[in-house]
């Protein structure tokens, strides 16, 4: 795939993009209790998007569904460790990931959560238009395949980071 068929995330931009997406957030009157990560994608946009908005509280929940460049599981899988449920009883939570694409991994882990949390709303980097879910925030729209800075070189030690 070229670059001119790829949506390129640059580390400068992905910086724009945490707090331009903090500011749709705030503007919202939503105020998290706890900011949830999608692991791994969500990761990075979940801890900026946390100390954006001033919430000191943050987990992961692992959920594992592309194994390549367009490449997926069967359906997504929640892997070990699991967050406590404990920590989601009656809290307000932004559950964060890089992109909507399918949305399938989004739809599992905001019914997840929703057992337990008083609210849920999600925020993710990228939407795409195959999406079954459409997110509660979003910084911008795509068809293309994404290239994510922490994902555009290759492994240390060989491989895609894709």
């Amino acid at each position: 795939m070229t670059d001119a068929e790829r949506e390129i995330l640059t580390w400068p931009r992905f910086g724009e993009s945490i707090r331009d997406l903090a500011l749709v957030v705030h503007g919202s009157g939503y105020r998290p209790d706890l900011v949830v990560a999608i692991a791994r994608g969500g990761m990075l946009l979940a801890g900026g998007l946390a100390y954006a908005l001033g919430v000191k509280a943050c987990d992961a929940l692992n959920i594992e569904f592309y194994t390549g460049v367009g490449q997926t599981l069967p359906r997504p899988e929640v892997l070990q460790p699991l967050l406590d449920p404990e920590a989601l009883a009656g809290a307000r939570v932004l559950l964060v990931d890089d992109v909507a694409d399918s949305g399938r991994t989004l739809r599992l882990a905001v019914d997840l959560l929703s057992e337990r949390a008083a609210q849920v709303r999600s925020a993710v980097l990228y939407t795409k238009p195959t999406t079954i879910i459409q997110p509660d925030y979003s910084w911008a729209a795509t068809e293309r395949w994404i290239t994510f800075p922490w994902s555009a070189e290759p492994l240390v030690g060989g491989g895609t980071g894709e």
